[in-house]
């Protein structure tokens, strides 16, 4: 399968660089992954496309001010922090720039002083680990020096960081947003809940990996990054029960769908724990556990782009991309969302 058949086009101007004024405000594509129908809707309208005893499938993830932008201690030189993995209580893998200032021993400072950090060595794709010292707690320094790290595409100044989160973000640790989760409004859970719908938490921490593209022309060659995950005996339950009525199980992003399928036996139970995934998915994949997903449009020849077309259909999903610029639909973090039945 080749990197090139997950290509489209797509006009710079529907690649959204701001949230819309209201999450449920967003524009949702419907798309029925058998017959290749499509109707145009808003996302406030999701509950009206779920029965009573379906489960829906949400990842509570929260995007942490992982962006620190410093200098070295003695030179003054610029450096720009990107935290991606905890090792362990103060020392993190980080990606950086520039490279050349950030050899083992090397030290920087944050927040006038209040974070530093010194290079312990240069792992694999010149990532480094690093060691940091403050006084007090790390998340509470982080979120006085940090900033929310936005994806490459976006290039617009954030005004309100909350809009980069859901609202139902508890857990600390991502990189980049569960972005099929940020059209949600109590308002819309409370629909969903009158309706008898039930909603399972899990967490996966998004890494940077997501914005990776894939390089390789066969994409069977291509190395997948790997995420944290978890998943309670609670969330597994209610999942289970759902699929033991014949109800579905709607996820909520790529990334509970990644959870989802790590966490489950060929017969679709899911078991509950923790650990990474670097799971792969895309067209041909058997999927065990989801009946439903909720997403938004992805980048062209990534790998959440192979994981949706996985699901509905290489061509079905592109066809539904051509529908969706026609209609002039925004794309990406900040853009529309769609749900595949």
């Amino acid at each position: 399968m080749k990197l090139k058949d997950f290509w489209y086009d797509l006009p710079e101007e529907l690649i959204a660089q701001s949230p819309a004024e209201k999450r449920d405000m967003s524009r949702l594509l419907v798309l029925d992954r058998k017959t290749g129908t499509i109707e145009h809707r808003h996302f406030r309208d999701l509950p009206g496309y779920l029965s009573a005893g379906d489960c829906l499938v949400i990842n509570n993830t929260r995007v942490m001010p992982a962006r620190l932008l410093g200098e070295k201690e003695k030179t003054g030189g610029k450096i720009e922090f990107v935290l991606l993995k905890r090792i362990e209580a103060n020392v993190w893998e980080v990606i950086l720039k520039p490279g050349k200032i950030a050899k083992p021993g090397s030290r920087f400072v944050f927040g006038n002083g209040q974070l530093k950090a010194e290079i312990l060595e240069i792992v694999e794709g010149g990532n480094r680990i690093v060691r940091f010292y403050y006084d007090g707690v790390f998340e509470e320094v982080l979120d006085k020096v940090g900033i929310i790290p936005l994806p490459p595409y976006i290039h617009a100044t954030l005004e309100d960081k909350e809009r980069y989160q859901t609202i139902y973000s508890k857990i600390n640790g991502s990189a980049a947003a569960p972005t099929a989760g940020l059209h949600f409004t109590e308002e819309v859970f409370g629909e969903l809940r009158k309706k008898g719908i039930e909603i399972a938490e899990l967490t996966l921490h998004v890494g940077l990996g997501t914005f990776r593209p894939v390089k390789t022309e066969n994409i069977l060659e291509h190395h997948m990054h790997k995420e944290y995950y978890h998943i309670s005996p609670e969330a597994c339950a209610m999942i289970n029960r759902a699929k033991e009525r014949g109800n579905r199980v709607v996820a909520v992003g790529t990334t509970s769908v990644r959870v989802l399928e790590t966490s489950s036996s060929d017969d679709g139970k899911v078991f509950p724990g923790e650990g990474e995934t670097d799971i792969f998915i895309y067209p041909g994949y058997k999927f065990k556990v989801i009946d439903a997903l909720v997403t938004n449009f992805h980048l062209p020849e990534s790998t959440l782009i192979m994981l949706v077309s996985a699901f509905a259909g290489r061509e079905t999903i592109l066809n539904a991309y051509q529908e969706a610029i026609r209609e002039r639909y925004r794309f990406f973090s900040f853009g529309d969302a769609m749900l595949i039945l």
